[in-house]
């Protein structure tokens, strides 16, 4: 009986023991005594498995509740450690935020630098009026600055020939007089906003309300392109906009920067205008008398002298932009280097050489969503690199336009201003050997009477061999650039060229002389790796061109070799995107002087 007693007193004891430790836990979660769920935690504990089967084979009740009141002590531990920690975490976030807060106000910020300012100053600029490339590339380089982030602008003539339909989006701005010797002429501002770039057009009826866009070289030339300068700087002070680099292009706007550096450099507006010159064609400088240039532009005689405009007793346009822009460009870096010599230097070689550090050749670009073969509506039949199809259809498609006979000869374009620059004396000597070599010869041009006698004869002569029409058309251009298989520029200089560019666009592959843009923009053709994107050839004389010929032909009656340098003509690009970085940097330069 004894026994049995003290069994029954032990047991409850024990299950009390066991339920004082089941509490313990939330005793620990409260804080009143972190360090027995610890030690409780800290032990091991078995595999689930092994629990079970613990828990299975437990000798009582009581060591059960043991083993249960143990594992929600781990459960609730870890429980208040990650409460503790994403606490901690918290308190850490919102003191680094505090401190950035304060920290931040106190670091100077550096202020935004304005857009660079940039006022192109040109005679002409696509699409508004149009006689070469200079309009080219007034046209497309300053909307490809514009999305740069310059703000650029361009000033022109407002002539006869700008069409309605650019007159009607103009708009009024105002006008005033410029002083021109012992009269005053008449000038208005028009405006207007074409691609996110600003256009203003000087309106001046006696100067630019006439039929042409250029006349003869004379002093009534100079007078015109002398008020147009002029007119541009005075126009600057009635639009409140003067620009950080003003950029002048050709002898027709030259001006503006040797009267900006002789007249107007005391102006406190006009004193930190930096300038750029841009050479289209050295030959054309805009030569004209002393006496009648004295008469209407009032130079004093100390600026008359051979460091700035003098040129043999006459005022040369160009020699004065020479001789005070800040920067001298030219449109391909072979040109710039050319200039520099007596062969190409047009008198002012010397010059040149001596200002070789401030002279610069940056190639030019073409749009190429302009001439795209895959969407140009001038063609009747559309084709890509992908499916060059439509090629052959262009093709025929030309041919049936000038008459020319349809059979398996390569066709032969040539779309250029007839003048002796363009390499057209030497097709004249070597017409009859082109003819025995079985090419055909599709003409587009107009300008010297020698030579479109010359294309007019031949089409005769050669009757379905050569045709030609003796005006310029851009739509008839880019057929011709689609349906050739070659394109013959055999100029005797180039400064750039974009006929070659546009060509490789449409996948005709270029003849060339290696001269200016020409020899910077075609790599020639090499049979044995299939590279290359056209033919060229160095010396300037008629059997030279006719091996370029000889080899294009050759390559030509290859089928695969053929349509290799096809995918590699289309493959090429000349956009201004690189072009227009060189600009900046070099604007850049010349406005903060670090030369």
């Amino acid at each position: 009986m004894s026994t049995k007693k003290t069994e029954t007193t032990t047991a409850p004891k024990t299950e009390a023991k066991a339920a004082a430790k089941a509490k313990a836990p939330a005793k620990a979660k409260t804080g009143t005594k972190a360090k027995a769920p610890a030690k409780a935690a800290a032990k091991p504990q078995p595999a689930p498995e092994k629990k079970k089967a613990a828990a299975g084979k437990a000798s009582s009740p009581v060591e059960a509740a043991a083993i249960k009141a143990a594992e929600e002590v781990k459960i609730n531990a870890e429980e208040a450690a990650m409460e503790i920690k994403q606490d901690t975490v918290e308190k850490v976030k919102d003191t680094a935020v505090e401190a950035a807060e304060e920290i931040v106000p106190q670091i100077p910020v550096e202020p935004q630098r304005p857009p660079l300012k940039v006022l192109f100053v040109a005679s002409e600029c696509a699409p508004f009026v149009k006689t070469g490339g200079l309009a080219d590339v007034v046209g497309a380089l300053p909307a490809v600055l514009k999305k740069k982030g310059v703000d650029v602008r361009v000033m022109l003539p407002l002539y006869s020939a700008i069409g309605q339909q650019y007159r009607s989006q103009m708009s009024y701005i105002t006008n005033f007089y410029v002083p021109m010797g012992w009269r005053s002429q008449y000038c208005g501002i028009m405006t207007m906003e074409k691609d996110g770039v600003i256009y203003y057009f000087l309106d001046n009826e006696y100067y630019f309300g006439r039929s042409y866009i250029y006349g003869e070289c004379n002093n009534e030339e100079g007078e015109r392109f002398a008020f147009f300068s002029k007119a541009a700087l005075d126009a600057l002070r009635h639009l409140n906009f003067y620009p950080d680099v003003l950029h002048a292009h050709d002898w027709q706007a030259a001006m503006t920067i040797a009267l900006l550096r002789m007249q107007y450099s005391n102006i406190w507006e006009y004193r930190d205008i930096a300038t750029m010159y841009t050479i289209h064609n050295l030959r054309y400088q805009g030569i004209f008398g002393w006496e009648h240039m004295n008469d209407i532009l009032n130079i004093d005689k100390a600026s008359f002298n051979f460091d700035t405009i003098e040129y043999f007793k006459d005022v040369n346009f160009t020699k004065g932009a020479l001789s005070f822009a800040n920067a001298i460009t030219t449109v391909s870096p072979t040109y710039a280097k050319e200039i520099q010599t007596a062969q190409y230097g047009e008198n002012l070689d010397g010059l040149l050489r001596k200002r070789s550090w401030d002279v610069h050749g940056i190639l030019n670009g073409i749009d190429e969503d302009l001439f795209n073969p895959e969407t140009d509506s001038n063609l009747p039949f559309n084709f890509s690199a992908a499916d060059i199809s439509g090629k052959a259809k262009c093709k025929e498609a030309l041919r049936t336009e000038f008459w020319l006979d349809k059979d398996d000869s390569p066709l032969v374009g040539i779309v250029t201003r007839f003048t002796g620059q363009k390499g057209l004396d030497i097709i004249e000597y070597a017409i009859d050997a082109l003819m025995e070599k079985g090419i055909q010869l599709a003409v587009l041009g107009s300008g010297d009477t020698r030579y479109e006698h010359l294309f007019s004869w031949a089409s005769w002569r050669y009757g379905g061999r050569i045709a030609a029409r003796l005006t310029y058309s851009n739509s008839i251009a880019n057929r011709i650039y689609g349906g050739s298989d070659m394109f013959l520029m055999p100029s005797q200089f180039e400064p750039c060229g974009l006929a070659q560019m546009i060509a490789l666009r449409y996948g005709t592959l270029p003849i060339v002389r290696e001269t200016g843009g020409l020899k910077d923009s075609i790599t020639p053709y090499n049979k044995f790796t299939g590279e290359g994107l056209g033919f060229t050839f160095a010396n300037y004389n008629h059997l030279d061109m006719l091996g370029a010929v000889d080899r294009a032909i050759e390559a030509y009656r290859n089928k695969d070799a053929w349509q290799k340098l096809i995918q590699n003509a289309m493959g090429a690009h000349f956009t201004w995107d690189i072009s227009a970085d060189e600009y900046i940097n070099l604007y850049n330069r010349i406005k903060y002087r670090k030369y």
